[in-house]
């Protein structure tokens, strides 16, 4: 793993680059191949006060680069509040590889089709179609049949009128009746 440590507009001394370097030594444990990490270290003035800034960079074999940047008063505070933030990315990142193992397409039908009969299966998707004997051969009025929807626990109607056309007559929500 490559370290690049630069610092704008602040002097790095030993301490913060050992401090650094061993944040950055203990991002190892996640087993994620990490190629470099360049750490860019600066301070500005806003309001009257002395900001630092940190920005991290980890480049990742075989996958997206990790970037953080974080903002504090004093250097090391911003520095480990970074790292955590950089731990808690690569251990999701090392979680997702290690629980999402891919499966090949014979596993993954043998896994589903285990125990299963096939047969049943297929007869159990079948829809199954109930006959029902429909009185709506003769026109009927609208009147009679609002009066055998109000007697009756049904929700709708269909019937055909004397113009010859098929309409529905529902109870609506509001107590009420509809008419297609």
């Amino acid at each position: 793993m490559n370290i690049s440590i630069t610092g704008r507009h602040l002097e790095l001394t030993d301490a913060i680059k050992a401090h650094m370097t061993s944040s950055i030594e203990s991002l190892n444990k996640y087993h994620m191949d990490i190629i470099s990490v360049n750490v860019v270290a600066s301070t500005q003035t806003k309001k009257g006060k002395e900001h630092s800034y940190v920005e991290f960079v980890i480049n990742l074999a075989h996958k997206n680069s990790v970037i953080i940047k974080q903002n504090d008063l004093d250097l090391y505070v911003a520095i480990d509040i970074a790292i955590e933030r950089a731990k808690k990315a690569l251990r999701r990142m090392h979680d997702r590889d290690t629980d999402h193992y891919k499966v090949g397409m014979n596993e993954a039908k043998a896994e589903a089709t285990a125990g299963i009969d096939v047969h049943e299966a297929e007869l159990s998707q079948e829809d199954e179609i109930v006959p029902v004997e429909l009185s709506l051969y003769k026109p009927r009025e609208v009147e009679d049949v609002l009066n055998d929807l109000k007697e009756s626990e049904k929700v709708f109607e269909i019937f055909i009128d004397h113009d010859g056309k098929t309409r529905v007559l529902y109870k609506r929500n509001d107590g009420r009746f509809g008419l297609y």
